[in-house]
């Protein structure tokens, strides 16, 4: 134990090290190729992984505490991020500006690739073992299995942008924005009320189960070294993300977004290995054509998922816990590999991720986002009843909690 301590405690210095040069060289080519904004999109990438990492914000494992042990203190802290979110976000979206500049939300259609796509969403998001932010931070703090999660996430989403044109084509409703239909007081209102009814109801679910709520997260270090060092309140883990998003929205015109970079990367390896990826209806949609052509650092998604491990990187590595380790038991291999590829596939059916489509959806005021909270939700209750057969130990634990 004394070799595994001290062998945590050399590596303490190397990681933000590391983190920070990366950053810095990184800020430097973003800053001499594409621009200033660029550099700054970066820097909230960062801070998203830095402030995910520190919170132990995960959606994948606050759906599975609650799913198995009626614990709500993670959907509480989403409930509280996404109010906050619609409070900073409804004004500027009505207005359809934020400090001059143009900005618009993530808006989708609602049909059965929606409620499919989020469905097998929620399935991956168990067996891969996070979200698309939980896959991008766990990787940045050092988690080897999660890498191969990202892999398949990335095949997952490519392949699925080979079949998007036939998904996109059955049935669907338009695009709907509340703040549009209702106003943006009307839509607040009811968002806040929403909200608070899901939070009430965990409560007393929570309570019904074990008699009171479970204590919050406590750390050693205070004031300016529990900023640094972690662990963070979850709450305030939420309030930092929301945050971030709408500096990511005044920045990029759009809110934050993770998994059409992960799409793109993997269209410009095939491109790379020879495949007329151009060819395909959804990499032939004006948007998605230019950002093929282009280079990846002038992609806006793709700094900030870059930025985003780098931050958790940072993070792991200043509270002391960047350890990583390639003992990957072969079950939880094949989960990682099943769950990458319906994250990704089911991402681009979905129009978005727990980020794109659910946290900027709902923030943006988008029905979609309400009805991926919904699928996603029932994919997450088939994944956790899953999760025993390759995560070893587990079953036992379930059967213990009582569910």
């Amino acid at each position: 134990m004394s070799r595994s301590l001290s062998m945590t405690s050399a590596r303490k210095p190397f990681a933000p090290l590391v983190a920070f040069v990366l950053l810095l060289l990184g800020a430097g080519f973003l800053q001499s190729t594409v621009g200033t904004r660029q550099v700054v999109l970066l820097v909230v990438g960062a801070a998203l992984g830095l402030t995910l990492y520190h919170a132990a914000f995960g959606f994948t494992s606050a759906w599975r505490v609650f799913i198995n042990d009626r614990r709500g203190a993670g959907l509480r802290a989403q409930m509280v991020m996404l109010a906050v979110a619609v409070v900073l976000f409804f004004p500027a979206l009505g207005a359809g500006t934020l400090f001059g500049q143009p900005v618009v939300g993530l808006v989708a259609p609602v049909g059965i690739s929606v409620v499919f796509g989020a469905f097998i969403f929620g399935i991956g998001m168990q067996l891969g073992g996070g979200c698309a932010s939980g896959t991008l931070f766990t990787v940045g703090g050092g988690n080897a299995r999660m890498l191969v999660t990202l892999f398949f996430f990335i095949c997952g989403s490519v392949i699925a942008t080979h079949h998007v044109d036939w998904w996109f084509a059955l049935p669907s409703f338009p695009a709907t924005s509340i703040v549009k239909s209702f106003g943006v007081v009307p839509a607040l209102l009811l968002s806040l009320a929403v909200f608070g009814i899901i939070a009430v109801l965990t409560v007393r679910l929570e309570k019904a189960r074990h008699g009171q709520l479970e204590e919050s997260v406590t750390s050693e270090h205070q004031g300016l070294r529990r900023f640094l060092r972690g662990p963070w309140p979850l709450v305030g883990g939420a309030i930092g993300l929301a945050l971030l998003n709408y500096a990511t929205l005044a920045l990029a015109g759009r809110p934050w977004g993770i998994t059409s970079a992960f799409a793109l990367w993997g269209a410009k390896a095939l491109s790379g290995l020879g495949a007329d990826v151009s060819s395909w209806a959804f990499w032939q949609v004006p948007g998605n054509a230019k950002a093929l052509a282009a280079p990846v650092w002038e992609d806006i998604t793709s700094v900030m998922d870059i930025g985003i491990i780098l931050g958790a990187l940072l993070a792991a590595g200043l509270a002391g816990r960047f350890a990583p380790s390639l003992k990957i038991p072969l079950r939880s291999l094949v989960a990682a590999v099943i769950g990458g590829l319906l994250l990704g596939y089911g991402s681009r059916l979905a129009y978005g991720c727990n980020i794109g489509a659910y946290f900027s959806g709902i923030a943006s005021g988008s029905v979609h986002g309400w009805v991926w909270l919904i699928a996603a939700f029932l994919g997450n209750s088939v994944g956790v009843r899953l999760r025993p057969f390759f995560f070893a130990g587990e079953r036992r634990q379930v059967a213990l909690s009582g569910c």
